[in-house]
């Protein structure tokens, strides 16, 4: 029994199932969010979720200190101010343009940027199976200021997956470099929620979701996917990392009794077999 303990956990660990097991959390932050006041911004619900999230994770971060000590505190800082940024630009671009073209720009991006030159098919495949799936079912509102937002997002979230990744291959533990930088994030994404207002999080509803990302949006699933960085490269990532919204539609479908037309139906079944091969060395 040890011995197979023993020989299974790598597995998990040291290929891309803990960046699909971050993936599958991420996808409930539509679904949680939909039940926050109506009285609260949605940038403000996704700044309560990093903040009180970013503080968890450096909190309970072993070596934390060691890496704030040692590793390039100019990485540190573009980290910190890039998760930062994918939260303050993301929920504006959602207002603007609406979630369906925000999160298919924002999630498009990053691979676009990263993933094309190392496996030009599968990545390619993915992106265009997310927009399948996110715009199948036609009347999306393109809002020019929503879209650069959102491409400033997707821009964001490829800088700070090169920037962890890049200081887990120098060694760092990375648990340590994930609390580092989102600790700076949280830091500064703090008066921005103080801005916006936080009379809402006094509702039972405003702490329930909150806490739901916190700790599973943000606190869990971070530490999932800086686990994943240890053994998966930036650009196989960030590209895996479009399974988030197939797991939202389906959420959606089941949770919230939407419906998905034929082609957000194909375009999943696309994204799908994308990802599974994606999986594979």
């Amino acid at each position: 029994m040890s011995t197979l303990a023993v020989r299974a956990r790598p597995r998990f660990t040291t290929g891309p199932l803990p960046i699909l097991a971050a993936c599958l959390l991420w996808g409930t932050t539509g679904t949680a969010s939909s039940f926050a006041p109506a009285s609260a911004p949605a940038a403000a619900v996704g700044a309560a979720g990093l903040v009180l999230g970013g503080l968890l994770l450096f909190l309970t971060a072993r070596g934390a200190r060691s890496v704030l000590r040692t590793a390039d505190r100019r990485l540190l800082l573009l980290g910190a101010v890039t998760v930062a940024g994918y939260v303050l630009a993301f929920y504006p671009a959602v207002e603007r343009t609406g979630v369906a073209v925000a999160t298919t720009v924002a999630l498009a991006t990053a691979p676009i940027v990263l993933g094309v030159r190392t496996r030009p098919l599968l990545t390619s495949t993915a992106v265009a199976g997310c927009a399948a799936l996110v715009l199948g079912g036609g009347g999306a509102h393109v809002d020019l200021v929503g879209v650069a937002l959102a491409l400033v997002a997707g821009l964001s979230y490829a800088a700070y997956s090169v920037v962890c990744a890049h200081l887990i291959g120098l060694g760092h533990p990375s648990r340590a470099v994930v609390g580092t930088v989102f600790g700076g994030a949280s830091l500064l994404t703090a008066p921005l929620l103080w801005w916006l207002g936080t009379g809402w999080l006094a509702t039972p509803a405003g702490l329930g979701v909150t806490a739901h990302l916190a700790l599973f949006t943000t606190f869990l699933a971070y530490l999932l996917f800086g686990l994943g960085l240890r053994h998966t490269s930036a650009a196989t990532a960030t590209t895996l990392t479009l399974a988030e919204p197939a797991v939202a539609a389906v959420l959606g479908v089941v949770v919230l009794h939407e419906r998905l037309p034929l082609a957000s139906w194909c375009g999943l079944a696309v994204l799908t077999l994308a990802l599974t091969a994606l999986t594979r060395p």
